[in-house]
């Protein structure tokens, strides 16, 4: 079942599928990497109550792994929403990982750190988005960015930075924002400018974000599982944009949400409900019976 079903009337027949699917799954731990904006969040940041509901028992009951593109400032009110104290959580798109530890200061270690050297993307797109707006993050979690651009996923504030001072910083991410593009023309751009030598995903908007070669939400679940040593098929992958299909297609099972582009969803191995109808939740009450 990989077609766009998101309607109320539908819900049974998504419910039925994954059931099929995670139903094998019930009798132990699963590893669950969740994206989190328009998965376990609507875009205004909401997350419903049923979503909440399933998190909390899914997460005292399996390794609940909170995978985003948020900075560590912006993905840990989160992972406290969802009651993890324990475990791990995937920030910048897999260039940081954090060990969650309640005696830690702040509540978490750094696990792992993947960063690059972004001068050569960053001056080829100069050239052919003059009037971007560029953010550089930092290991330690602090942003810095082109005047006038702040943003609520950075977690914090950035602190206001001149294009030729971002080019010599070591970044774990860059964000690129082009506000006056649509994202297929944004698309251009960026094969224009023959960006290479760095990982990037075009969201919902025409905004970019580049990381370390290699480096995913995928490549930060695959070494989390294998330090809770949790076999490949007991692994579940929920999310709904292009920075999620590493993820979706690393999974034992991967799940596209109902709003999710065609192209992310033919990764996946289902599609569930949209975000409006708490299609997460669908998921995770799959691999936590009551």
């Amino acid at each position: 079942m990989n077609t766009a079903i998101a309607a109320p009337g539908a819900l049974d027949e998504i419910r039925a599928a994954l059931n099929e699917a995670l139903a094998p799954l019930q009798d132990g731990t699963v590893l669950l990497g969740l994206d989190v904006d328009g998965t376990l969040v609507d875009h205004d940041g909401h997350m419903s109550e049923p979503v909440h509901a399933a998190l909390t028992a899914a997460a005292r009951e399996h390794h609940v792994v909170i995978a985003t593109g948020r900075s560590i400032g912006a993905t840990l009110p989160v992972v406290r929403t969802a009651g993890v104290e324990r475990g791990f959580a995937v920030c910048s798109n897999g260039a940081v990982t954090l060990a969650l530890d309640p005696e830690a200061e702040d509540g978490y270690r750094v696990l792992d750190v993947r960063t690059f050297r972004p001068q050569q993307a960053l001056r080829a797109l100069r050239e052919v988005a003059p009037g971007a707006h560029y953010a550089v993050e930092m290991a330690d979690g602090r942003f810095r960015a082109t005047p006038d651009f702040q943003d609520a996923s950075f977690g914090v504030e950035a602190e206001e930075t001149d294009l030729d001072e971002l080019l010599d910083l070591e970044a774990v991410r860059v964000v690129v924002h082009v506000p006056d593009l649509t994202p297929q023309e944004f698309s251009r751009i960026i094969a224009d400018a023959g960006v290479h030598g760095v990982e990037y995903a075009i969201g919902w908007t025409a905004w970019l974000d580049m990381a370390a070669p290699g480096v995913s939400k995928a490549s930060a679940l695959e070494l989390v599982r294998e330090r809770l040593e949790i076999p490949s098929e007991r692994t579940v992958a929920v999310g709904d944009g292009w920075n999620d299909t590493e993820m979706l297609a690393w999974a034992g099972v991967g799940v596209a949400m109902g709003q999710a582009p065609q192209g992310v969803a033919d990764i996946a191995d289902l599609r569930t409900a949209d975000v409006a109808h708490d299609g997460v939740a669908l998921v995770l009450r799959g691999v936590t019976p009551a």
